[in-house]
């Protein structure tokens, strides 16, 4: 590999909200990666610090030539310059597009377990989020469309808030599924917004499809939130954009960003943006190949450590769902065990549904794949003894 993914980057004293609130656990928690970016983009970063003033930016053409060229040879995906609103992150601006597409009392569509910052979104807006529980069928899930079409069917029902690829369920929508939910939504009058921050995250053998990708009607009814910043570890930057061709909805989001004060950026996720779209291509192949080989580390071990607890099938993301209902306890108290005896940092299902999440643990493997195995050992050896019946198996580490 051209990248080195194996090098050990102490980020503890570095004010990281993964690594310094509990400095002495193991952290596969929060959605950041514990790699090195892209050299060309630390490069033009580091230009720009030597300039020593950070006045307010304009954002230049080039940005947007940037995610227009990036999208049309990566995903097939074809932007107008027009129909791009950028923003500070992903989160204001899905909260900007909730804002201008609801009213409060109304419901909003989520497929559950699904990112934690959907349900406070929602709830933000005083809209009521409607679960369309996804399917558990063998080791992934699939979308119970029955259910959706009632959901949508309900008059108080207005968007549709998609997660794709899926976080935590690891589900790649394929074109089929991205083009039924759409009908169906239109057949209700229901918008699509979909968050698709980890579009890159892809594992061998699937492929992303920009919901707007699709077809014109999909284009024509949706709202696409995404942004550089999971995929090229930036987050701290917070750079995104809103993406959306009916150019009154785009109106309509734009005010709502602007009453909500996310419409300056910063000259810093301005550049990194360009330089991860522009010259990243190769880096985010070889993290890609990094993250499955990782995955795949990971489901060895718990077939040879905690063969009771199966790990999900991963098709994108670097967030793997793993069901843990051969224990005895709760999500929250295995997720609480771990952090407090077994001294790992992992999310309990529960955060992306109390229901749906429930018996279920999330795991984040974008760091170094021997900080990600001492978390594993760390994790089978405090596991094992509540699988274990007289020594039937357990973890060696």
């Amino acid at each position: 590999m051209k990248y080195n993914f194996d090098s050990i980057n102490n980020r503890v004293g570095t004010n990281s909200v993964k690594w310094d609130i509990h400095p002495d656990v193991i952290p596969l928690w929060v959605a950041d990666m514990d790699f090195q970016v892209l050299p060309e983009l630390k490069e033009a970063l580091s230009k720009r610090v030597d300039e020593g003033i950070f006045g307010y930016t304009l954002v230049p053409e080039s940005y947007y030539e940037a995610i227009i060229n990036w999208f049309d040879r990566r995903h097939h995906w074809h932007i107008d310059r027009s129909w791009i609103l950028y923003t500070s992150g992903v989160i204001p601006a899905m909260a900007a597009a909730l804002k201008a597409f609801t009213l409060p009392g109304e419901k909003v569509l989520i497929q559950t377990p699904v990112y934690n910052c959907f349900f406070s979104s929602i709830a933000n807006c005083g809209c009521e989020p409607v679960e369309n529980e996804l399917v558990r069928e063998g080791n992934t899930y699939r979308i119970d469309f029955a259910d959706f079409e009632n959901k949508c069917a309900d008059p108080k029902t207005t968007v549709f808030l998609l997660c794709n690829p899926h976080n935590p369920a690891g589900r790649v929508w394929t074109k089929e599924e991205l083009e039924r939910m759409n009908e169906i939504c239109m057949r209700h009058d229901v918008k699509v917004i979909s968050d698709e921050i980890h579009c890159e995250l892809i594992m061998p053998g699937y492929t992303f499809v920009p919901f707007a990708s699709v077809s014109e009607a999909c284009a024509d009814n949706s709202v696409i939130l995404n942004s550089p910043t999971k995929n090229f570890n930036i987050a701290g930057l917070q750079i995104a954009n809103i993406i959306c061709k009916n150019r009154q909805w785009l109106r309509r989001i734009d005010r709502a960003v602007n009453i909500n004060e996310t419409c300056d950026v910063n000259p810093f996720g301005v550049i990194a943006l360009q330089e991860a779209y522009n010259k990243g291509a190769e880096w985010i192949d070889e993290l890609n190949t990094y993250l499955y080989d990782n995955y795949k580390a990971l489901k060895d071990f718990f077939h040879e450590e905690l063969p009771k607890l199966e790990v999900l099938k991963l098709e994108g993301t670097y967030l793997v769902w793993v069901d843990i209902t051969a224990l005895e306890f709760t999500s929250d108290e295995v997720a609480d065990k771990l952090l407090k005896e077994a001294k790992v940092w992992v999310n309990s299902g529960t955060m992306y549904g109390r229901k749906a999440g429930q018996g279920y643990l999330r795991i984040n493997i974008a760091t170094p794949r021997a900080t990600l195995m001492e978390g594993l050992k760390r994790m089978g050896r405090l596991l094992s003894q509540y699988l274990v019946e007289a020594g039937e198996f357990g973890c060696k580490a």
